[in-house]
């Protein structure tokens, strides 16, 4: 079972997200969210919100126990982008972009371990 959450038109350029998205990926998710907490910067707060919201969506909607729970899969990619206008010297104009993202988070359980059976034991059965 998996719980997802996004968030888009995220006013932050992509590229400054990914290093902050690479950091909890496959990552339990207490651990994320404490490494998402003492991270510096805006991406992280940005990324810890999403990831709540994934933690909620499975503990409320699949039923899932938090505690089980990693990253499976985080994706910071691009959005669309708002160009805005600058005026400059003798007349001319400079284009500002403004950059957006889109984030993709999918929360996971993990699965229970499966024992192995020795070699011995499978002689015993044949």
């Amino acid at each position: 079972m998996e719980a997802k959450a996004v968030a888009k038109y995220v006013r932050m350029s992509s590229s400054k997200l990914k290093p902050v998205a690479d950091l909890v990926r496959g990552k339990d998710l207490n651990e994320a969210l404490t490494i998402l907490k003492f991270t510096p910067g805006k991406g992280s707060e940005l990324i810890e919100k999403v990831v709540k919201s994934a933690a909620a969506n499975a503990e409320n909607n699949h039923e899932m126990n938090p505690d089980e729970l990693y990253v499976a899969v985080i994706n910071c990619n691009q959005g669309p982008t708002m160009k805005r206008w600058r005026p400059g010297a003798q007349g001319r104009a400079g284009m500002i972009l403004k950059r957006t993202s889109n984030i993709y988070v999918t929360l996971k359980e993990k699965e229970a371990p499966v024992k192995k059976v020795e070699e011995a034991d499978k002689e015993e059965v044949r």
